[in-house]
């Protein structure tokens, strides 16, 4: 008898408990969405927070699309990444640009770099999303033709694409 009790009164503290969470997650502007992207072949793994920057439109989900626009020359190529990673090799002729640095970097990025300068931002794959990140703040500064390419810098790597170190 007592034992049923007890069983009875921690299924209602666990219930109230997941009741709340949930409560909590909802209102959270920082909460967690209960469905995400987690197919990697359908674009950057994400969690679809509420507030989430991936944006599937954006983003250029075969290599073959992004090594052409490389080779036509109008898109300026824009690593992500840390610095430290961009040393270690990064897409000829691409820019640094970690989206850690934003804040201090924008006014200069902006000078050398018109508005309408198409970018193509990259970082480590489809399960980074610094590169999303930071094509939406260079959307909001104004630029009009920012795209992710998802696949980053180890597949254009491992393709044999043109890379600097």
């Amino acid at each position: 008898m007592i034992e049923r009790n007890i069983v009875k009164e921690a299924a209602v503290i666990i219930g109230l408990s997941l009741i709340t969470a949930f409560i909590i997650n909802f209102i959270s502007p920082r909460g967690i969405a209960l469905v995400g992207q987690w197919d990697p072949s359908k674009g950057v793994v994400s969690a679809r927070a509420k507030n989430s920057v991936v944006v599937a439109e954006r983003e250029i989900h075969d290599i073959t699309e992004a090594k052409a626009i490389f080779d036509g020359g109008t898109s300026l190529f824009v690593d992500a990444r840390s610095h430290e990673e961009y040393l270690g090799g990064h897409v000829q002729g691409a820019v640094s640009f970690p989206v850690s640095s934003y804040e201090a970097s924008i006014a200069t990025f902006i000078e050398k770099n018109s508005l309408s300068t198409p970018l193509i931002v990259y970082c480590s794959g489809r399960e980074c999303d610094d590169s999303h990140i930071l094509a939406a703040l260079l959307l909001e500064e104004g630029y009009q033709s920012v795209r992710v390419m998802v696949d980053g810098y180890p597949l254009w790597l491992s393709k044999g694409f043109p890379v600097e170190k």
